[in-house]
């Protein structure tokens, strides 16, 4: 890992109409337009989704890293992230994330210890920690057969 602090560039090109064009380094390029709910096509990523999958991306990446250093084996991990956007004081804004997950494990696996480290992950990742709006985790513990 490098030392803190770490920068992303992120351009972001458009033209009066149409869509914009997202581009990083070495990445490939994404296309974003407005969401349906702001009268956009809603065929294309939006800012707005942008930001709920962060969430869950990064939850799942979290989660990763702490179950690698408290060892914990898994198989899959699904998660369902939700932003819930609305007028508050005159300013749009998200108002609060749900990260749903669904953890499978294998056969004889603590699930207590399971649900803790899905607990740490929530609290220990960098999106939501910066984030204004609060987060709440529900999570689902499945045995593998």
């Amino acid at each position: 890992m490098q030392d803190f602090p770490h920068h992303y560039r992120v351009s972001a090109n458009a033209e009066a109409e149409g869509n914009i064009a997202l581009k990083a380094d070495d990445m490939p390029q994404l296309v974003s337009a407005p969401p349906a709910e702001f009268g956009g096509p809603g065929d294309q990523w939006s800012p707005e989704h942008l930001l709920v999958a962060a969430v869950g991306d990064c939850f799942i990446l979290t989660f990763r890293a702490i179950a690698r250093a408290s060892g914990l084996e898994w198989n899959s991990l699904e998660v369902n992230a939700e932003g819930v956007l609305d007028r508050m004081d005159r300013v749009t804004q998200f108002t609060g994330f749900t990260v749903r997950t669904s953890l499978t494990v294998p056969a004889g696996t603590d699930q207590a210890d399971a649900r803790r480290l899905l607990e740490k992950a929530e609290s220990a990742c960098l999106v939501t920690a910066s984030l204004k709006a609060p987060c709440h985790l529900e999570a689902d513990i499945i045995a593998a057969p």
